[in-house]
């Protein structure tokens, strides 16, 4: 049986760090789970930028479904799944936009052109032909070529606060070990679950 921490997020980092070491292309790419205010579920891969004790934080437009969904229903779960270790975590909690300091901070650190896709990108809207995005980014380059663009005012990123984290282990013959953690006041709960 495995030795876990008391602490969800250290193990969680643990098992980050773990994946990371490995061939995997993108170890911070997670499904992100959101619901509308209709209750009707959506999921789709997104990569997680940051991880800390106060959540796990992702980037988007704010237009898009996703944020939608956010905005009007501030729950959330998230999953990783890194096959080269034959592990998975789930992560559960309410969501929280990040600060503008944060958003900044982490979109100057990105390359220029992910900097001008972000602006040119009008997410989760119809798009009549690929060549009417492309057409965006090109003049967005064109008119940013000397400088480099501000953040802008409809991108940033949200937090999942975590109240619930979960850890399953693949074992042999299906007798995978599997652990949740839940957030209680003055800290974390931990029990083992049948797999």
């Amino acid at each position: 049986m495995s030795e876990f921490k008391e602490d969800p997020i250290s193990e969680f980092l643990a098992w980050f760090d773990e994946a990371k070491q490995t061939p995997l292309r993108d170890p911070n790419a997670m499904t992100l789970a959101t619901v509308d205010a209709e209750g009707a579920p959506a999921a789709r891969m997104v990569l997680m930028k940051h991880f800390d004790q106060q959540g796990l934080v992702f980037y988007t437009n704010l237009t898009s479904s996703k944020s939608r969904d956010l905005k009007q229903n501030p729950q959330a779960a998230a999953c990783f799944f890194w096959e080269t270790t034959r592990k998975q975590v789930r992560v559960t909690g309410r969501v929280e936009q990040v600060t503008d300091a944060e958003a900044d901070a982490y979109f100057g650190s990105r390359p220029i052109d992910s900097q001008i896709g972000a602006w040119a990108s009008l997410q989760s809207q119809v798009l009549e032909e690929r060549r009417e995005f492309e057409t965006r980014f090109e003049d967005l380059k064109r008119l940013y070529k000397d400088q480099a663009p501000p953040r802008p005012p409809h991108w940033s990123g949200w937090r999942i606060v975590p109240q619930k984290m979960e850890f399953w282990i693949e074992r042999p013959f299906r007798l995978h070990e599997r652990y949740v953690y839940l957030r209680k006041a003055g800290g974390w709960t931990r029990n083992l679950l049948y797999p």
